[in-house]
């Protein structure tokens, strides 16, 4: 009986071994006892299906209501990075900057989901001071390359709206712009970034949320230029949401 059950048990993980398997392993399990957590209405926030209800009871009636939002003042920082999508090695990226979501098209699998967009005042890359035409490192030494970024066009998932603590799940697309060319002497200014973030959504006050997620930053620049080494790094989030006044 023991053996067959340790059989099925390493069946069942072999797809997901080492690190990265325990990484995501660890996150589901962290969100499953997340969204069965019991309620903690907010004053200041309404869940989804109730907010559904009474726009619906105010067309009905020929009113309309606004529309709720948030500002999320964040920052963001890198703890290593992996050649997935990009080929870009022992680098870093932060930022930090504005995030602004509206809660503009209703619920999907009992979320609510949100358009995002983000403005980055600060963008700071950490590369290698020399690199050749494929982005591959030829010294140990450190060069510091700012830049800003915008994205505007994203979605945001929220489970558990108006409790007290509320998974998310997050994917946004923009431009990053740097002061000189990213990752390659041969590459571009200008770079197309993609990032996707799993997190949480903790409550402070009727407005103040405070926002912890982890996720992937990618940017390339899709080939503008032949020289494409971009960069996929493994990324941490902060952020403070205050709930807009409606």
């Amino acid at each position: 009986m023991h053996k067959k059950r340790k059989c099925r048990c390493r069946a069942l993980t072999q797809p997901l071994t080492g690190r990265w398997g325990s990484i995501l392993l660890s996150s589901f399990w962290i969100l499953a006892g997340l969204t069965s957590l019991p309620s903690a209405q907010a004053r200041g926030q309404v869940p989804c299906k109730v907010d559904r209800a009474r726009r619906a009871e105010a067309k009905r009636e020929g009113k309309k209501l606004p529309v709720e939002s948030e500002f999320v003042f964040e920052d963001q920082g890198s703890f290593g990075n992996y050649q997935i999508f990009a080929q870009g090695e022992d680098s870093k990226m932060f930022s930090a900057g504005v995030e602004y979501d509206r809660h503009s098209w209703g619920c999907l699998l009992k979320a609510k989901v949100d358009y995002v967009a983000e403005f980055l005042p600060f963008v700071l890359l950490d590369q290698s001071a020399v690199l050749n035409y494929y982005g591959v490192p030829y010294s140990v030494k450190k060069q510091h390359v700012p830049g800003i970024g915008i994205t505007p066009v994203g979605f945001l998932l929220t489970w558990r709206d108006g409790r007290a603590i509320k998974p998310y799940l997050m994917a946004k697309g923009g431009f990053l712009l740097f002061s000189q060319k990213a990752e390659s002497p041969n590459a571009s200014y200008e770079n197309i970034s993609l990032r996707s973030e799993i997190g949480v959504q903790i409550r402070m006050s009727p407005r103040v949320d405070l926002r912890l997620g982890m996720g992937d930053y990618h940017f390339s620049n899709a080939f503008v230029v032949p020289s494409n080494p971009g960069l996929d790094v493994m990324s941490y989030m902060g952020g403070i949401a205050v709930h807009w006044k409606r």
